[in-house]
């Protein structure tokens, strides 16, 4: 199977995302976890594991990453008052984002499904979790134009895999080619 995760490329897309996500069986989890995800480009593995404790009251937490088992700061200054405001009735040992079942936290395949659900109402087949990242990357780089951060922030050992995973080398070439025409 091939998979062809996209980033939300304009506010249209992100808001209606967000739409979809206001209506699922845990919409203040599940909005708060998109909106988490979009602005710090963390891996959803990374995510979903964090406690309250972890980022209430902390400008800049340091997670240790799955995937690369690499120490990383996040920052979360950002998001400072949508935290207060999401944790208000949470402990500090509580998962930020709990599952239902167990005194767990949300498993990465549950997003997924999730977010599969929510493509489907939107006529979409390119959204998973990876979206999430992607999207905080694609902003960020269409905002800055500074690859070499984004690179760092990814950990990712070179300019053109960060490109490439953004999909920003398609729109590059796509936009150098718009009003491109020969004899005509």
């Amino acid at each position: 199977m091939v998979y062809n995760v996209q980033p939300l490329r304009t506010a249209e897309e992100i808001r209606d995302f967000q739409f979809w996500l206001r209506r699922t069986k845990f919409p203040e989890r599940d909005s708060f976890l998109f909106l988490f995800g979009i602005n710090n480009g963390l891996r959803i593995s990374d995510i979903v594991k964090l406690k309250v404790r972890e980022i209430r009251g902390v400008s800049k937490p340091i997670i240790i990453e799955q995937k690369t088992g690499k120490r990383k700061p996040i920052y979360i200054q950002n998001l400072q008052q949508e935290i207060i405001t999401y944790t208000k009735d949470m402990n500090d040992e509580d998962w930020l984002f709990p599952s239902r079942q167990q005194d767990g936290h949300l498993k990465p395949n549950t997003v997924y499904k999730l977010y599969a659900g929510i493509a489907k109402d939107l006529g979409r087949n390119d959204i998973g979790t990876h979206t999430l990242r992607k999207t905080f990357g694609y902003h960020y780089y269409k905002r800055t134009h500074d690859i070499a951060t984004l690179m760092f922030i990814f950990n990712h050992s070179s300019q053109a895999i960060t490109k490439r995973y953004l999909g920003i080398t398609e729109d590059e070439i796509g936009d150098s080619l718009a009003d491109f025409k020969l004899g005509i």
